[in-house]
């Protein structure tokens, strides 16, 4: 009998060697319910495109086109390219339930720009501490979106061009591998 470790469980995201972890559907709709409108919608941004934080946050009103979310290149991690993600129909929903600006800056700060990462940051982690959730970041957003992806059978080509990864390899160690799904891939040899 094979015994699997859980490396992921050995290592948690707060000593910063482990990944962020993967929402459950539980976790999830806990953490969820426990954010204002204005996270909720931040997150599900991250969660429904699976962007980064960073850029989720920088997105103004302008950058929803019919029913598409574009992100800027100048606010995408390396600059390089403009890329726009249809809206999911769950994201349209909590577009619908979020009282946002018309123009300018989806989520403002104190300052009257962006909301600042460590403001989206401490938000969820009140959630998660309301919630008793270890482990998650607002990076398991874009994680779980990702790894949801590529468990739906989505090419790693298409994933790459939804996250806006420059090299496979990297969008590679995004992607969570259950126990399971490797059980289940040895069983076809």
């Amino acid at each position: 009998m094979c015994l699997l470790i859980d490396v992921k469980e050995q290592m948690p995201k707060s000593n910063r060697y482990g990944k962020a972890k993967i929402w459950t559907d539980s976790d999830l709709e806990q953490v969820l319910s426990e954010l204002d409108e204005r996270m909720r919608c931040l997150f599900s941004i991250c969660l429904y495109t699976g962007c980064r934080i960073s850029e989720a946050r920088q997105l103004r009103a302008e950058n929803i086109v019919n029913d598409c979310i574009v992100f800027q290149s100048e606010t995408t991690k390396g600059g390089k390219r403009t890329r726009q993600v249809e809206m999911h129909d769950t994201l349209k929903t909590v577009f619908g339930e979020t009282e946002l600006p018309a123009t300018g800056y989806l989520f403002t700060g104190k300052n009257g720009g962006c909301i600042t990462r460590q403001t989206a940051d401490a938000a969820l982690r009140k959630a998660c501490d309301l919630t008793g959730l270890r482990g998650y970041s607002t990076h398991s957003f874009r994680r779980t979106a990702l790894t949801r992806l590529s468990n739906a059978g989505v090419p790693l080509r298409v994933i790459q061009e939804i996250s806006g990864h420059a090299d496979l390899g990297v969008l590679q160690k995004y992607l969570e591998v259950s126990p399971a799904q490797v059980k289940a891939a040895i069983s076809n040899i």
